[in-house]
């Protein structure tokens, strides 16, 4: 089994940073995968300096196959840094594992991703598969993974013939956005998913993800999502500043270390966890969510 190459994305976070490296490098499958590392450039003058010091550290990293560093000599930001990097490392691969400079991940991270793009390479009804999964009540089960509706934007992996088809200008808005039956069915992974869409069209966001979510829905796309999260996200852990006393996304690493998982292709989905994973989503969950941000804040 060819091992898909590993793009991790970095901007001025050097703590974090160093966090998402060490663990990625524990992984099972580190020393045998190519890693690809898009470092953004500084966004302000105050930042310059916080840019340099994770340059300087990342040109000290090692553990891996083959590294390459790609530093951009201007602030692209998230989205656009996401798909430039993701579409430049496509063009001599079929697949990529993509995380972002605050995820831990587990040592069978690797492992669970690159059997599950070797096991779904032909089926076109999966767009993605996702290494985090949220912590929703009937997991883990008896299962090594589940189906969504909504892709995830931590620690995730495609395929070249499933991304360059991807209209990232979403060129039919209009017509979505009269047709109230699409945006309910656009609504099954989460009520949020619309106005994240129409945020993303107005100009008042920038997200690669909604876009990625949006032709998920469009081609009736499914996502792989593990029973027991193989990464969690340090930025919503109890020390953060802007995100303290989050609970919504907050899960369990695995721990177990087991390197042998077993998938399924498509068929259906598991009505029961697509309403639990819309939950986390759901009105009263953001708002208590807001709560419990503001009610930590001010303790602080």
């Amino acid at each position: 089994m060819q091992l898909a190459p590993i793009c991790l994305f970095t901007y001025n976070r050097l703590a974090e940073t160093q966090k998402t490296v060490r663990s990625l490098q524990r992984n099972f499958l580190a020393s045998e995968s190519d890693l690809y590392i898009f470092s953004d450039g500084a966004k302000t003058q105050e930042s310059e300096g916080k840019v340099q010091r994770v340059r300087d550290y990342l040109a000290t990293i090692d553990g891996f196959k083959d590294i390459r560093i790609i530093e951009s000599p201007t602030n692209k930001g998230l989205a656009t840094s996401i798909i430039d990097g993701v579409s430049q490392v496509l063009q001599d691969t079929p697949k990529v594992i993509v995380i972002e400079d605050d995820l831990v991940t587990a040592p069978n991270f690797l492992d669970f991703m690159n059997q599950a793009l070797h096991f779904y390479q032909n089926d076109s009804n999966v767009l993605s598969i996702s290494g985090y999964t949220m912590d929703l009540p009937s997991l883990p089960g008896d299962s090594d993974f589940y189906f969504g509706y909504r892709a995830s934007s931590w620690g995730w992996a495609t395929w070249k013939d499933r991304w360059d088809g991807i209209d990232w200008q979403v060129s039919d808005y209009i017509s979505f956005r009269n047709n109230k039956n699409a945006l309910a069915a656009f609504n099954r992974g989460g009520s949020d998913m619309t106005r994240m869409l129409a945020n993303q069209m107005k100009g008042k966001i920038d997200s690669w993800a909604i876009r990625f979510c949006y032709h998920q829905f469009k081609n009736n796309q499914v996502t792989v999502f593990p029973t027991r999260s193989k990464l969690q996200n340090i930025g919503f852990g109890e020390d953060a500043t802007h995100t303290a006393g989050t609970k919504r996304f907050y899960t369990l690493l695995d721990e177990t270390e087991n390197r042998v998982f077993d998938f399924k292709l498509f068929t259906e989905m598991d009505a029961k966890l697509v309403a639990e994973f819309a939950q986390k989503f759901s009105i009263r969950a953001r708002l208590v969510d807001k709560i419990q941000r503001t009610f930590s804040k001010f303790l602080q």
